[in-house]
């Protein structure tokens, strides 16, 4: 066996990430070749680049772990990968027309969101502690940037600034609960974790325990890490809040999962409590604070925070119909996410852009067909059949309930029915309040994400089987 033979089967489960970091160079060149007129042309190459990854994850089969057992490529790594790069894509998709009209249009933006990628993707497939911090620090460093991206604005910079700090913090909370778990069991894989784990735990696990709860729990921004969430997705660039509400997101909770079912699943009963905590606030918070908020942005933060609450049931429930929950419940969110930023970067007139609920008055008559598409997202938001969010929300509550959770399961559904407040307000401005001025025409890379988007979230009760034999299968890889 030549040593190129050697080396291939180790790469192969590691090759969508090699590609996008190799596409991200020769970007790189491109852009510094070409200076500022290369921005149209590394926007398409990005796109490109996304979308061949996309293809290479989905191609990928089997169970397989590189790297030193560093790295594994399974089903569940699989659909959170495909998730993240249709988050990323679409993001893509989202910013062109945004960033042109504000003219901060610059060829380091879309390699900044191939660059994110690539931590996202490591987050995902991560199987010891070491190359989790690797893929998030990359995620990190990235998203920090982009969040500021608007240097002229003081709320942009102001954003960057809040994520950087905090982000820095949690990161560093991360980092002392993982070396107290390498501390305490001697190794940083998660399968050694399991045996070495294999008897009582000391207090030093459960510490270890705590603080790494602490650092996943600021990057899914579930309370009470959620302090950052709303003044950054408010300051940062509109498409900026679009990617950090989906893809992001999506790689945290793959990350989250990873951690606690791949590492720690013989210690359910110490993590469990964390989790029931976390996500019970989650809901509450993000229910009721949202009620008070005027701008859609701000609105959609506090949505955030209740959603990872809900997806959070799921994991509580520590069962393999949780996690199928979980995954189901992220295909779904990350429709319903991407569909509401796309309507509200479709609210501009001339060159000003309008962010608060006021802003949507009589939507339904100047541009029926937007109202339509922002009502099913808000109604499938509040989980309100037959639209995609109800079985978002039913299958993570089935499960909990199956594992015994029901106290968690009944607050989900009363924060529910307190969060559906908010977001049928945004319909019944559009549908019954005065009409104001008409928007400008809908750009096009907002309208093909508003279509996809729209398609799934009505749709989805009609053909629901592929995606939950996926999410099904992904779930018992874990297991």
């Amino acid at each position: 066996m030549t040593p190129i033979q050697s080396v291939l089967p180790a790469i192969t489960p590691v090759l969508p990430e090699i590609v996008l970091s190799v596409g991200a160079l020769l970007l790189v060149l491109y852009g510094a070749w070409r200076g500022e007129r290369s921005s149209e042309g590394v926007n398409v190459g990005a796109l490109i680049l996304l979308i061949f990854t996309f293809f290479l994850v989905v191609s990928q089969s089997g169970s397989v772990t590189t790297l030193n057992g560093a790295f594994i490529a399974d089903p569940f790594a699989r659909i959170m990968k495909a998730l993240i790069l249709i988050g990323s894509a679409a993001t893509i998709l989202l910013s062109r027309d945004y960033f042109q009209r504000e003219r901060i249009d610059r060829f380091e933006y879309p390699i900044l969101i191939v660059l994110c990628t690539i931590g996202m993707l490591v987050m995902a497939s991560a199987n010891d502690l070491i190359s989790l911090y690797l893929g998030l620090e990359l995620q990190s460093l990235a998203a920090y940037v982009i969040a500021a991206f608007h240097r002229d604005d003081v709320k942009s910079t102001e954003a960057g600034l809040k994520y950087f700090v905090l982000g820095a913090l949690s990161s560093g909370m991360l980092l002392y609960g993982a070396s107290l778990v390498y501390g305490f069991t001697g190794t940083v894989s998660f399968p050694g974790i399991v045996t070495a784990l294999d008897g009582p735990s000391s207090f030093g696990i459960v510490l270890g325990i705590v603080f790494v709860a602490a650092g996943v729990a600021f990057k899914l921004a579930a309370v009470p890490f959620h302090m950052w969430t709303p003044d950054v997705y408010e300051g940062s660039p509109t498409p900026v809040t679009a990617f950090f509400g989906s893809a992001p997101k999506i790689a945290a909770m793959a990350m989250t999962v990873r951690v606690f079912i791949g590492a720690f699943p013989d210690m359910t009963a110490v993590w469990q409590q964390i989790i029931i905590f976390v996500s019970i606030a989650s809901m509450a918070l993000g229910s009721f604070a949202a009620i008070g908020q005027r701008n859609i942005k701000r609105l959609m933060a506090y949505s955030s925070i209740g959603n990872i609450g809900y997806a959070l049931i799921g994991l509580a429930a520590g069962s393999e119909e949780g996690i199928r929950g979980v995954v189901i419940y992220m295909i779904i969110y990350l429709a319903m996410t991407l569909g509401a930023f796309a309507v509200l970067l479709s609210m501009r007139r001339k060159d000003q852009m309008f962010e608060t609920i006021d802003d949507l008055s009589g939507l339904s008559r100047t541009h029926p067909w937007l109202a339509f598409c922002l009502a099913a997202m808000m109604f499938s938001l509040a989980g309100i059949p037959p639209l995609a969010g109800f079985f978002a929300k039913f299958y993570v509550f089935a499960a909990a309930i199956k594992a015994g959770l029901v106290t968690l399961a009944v607050v989900g559904v009363v924060t529910s029915v307190v969060g559906a407040f908010y977001y049928l307000r945004l319909v019944k401005v559009m549908y019954f309040d005065e009409a104001k001025a008409p928007y400008e025409r809908i750009p096009p890379g907002s309208a093909i994400v508003l279509g996809v988007s729209s398609a799934v979230v009505v749709l989805f009760f009609l053909v629901p089987a592929p995606l939950v034999a996926a999410a099904g299968d992904a779930a018992k890889s874990l297991f």
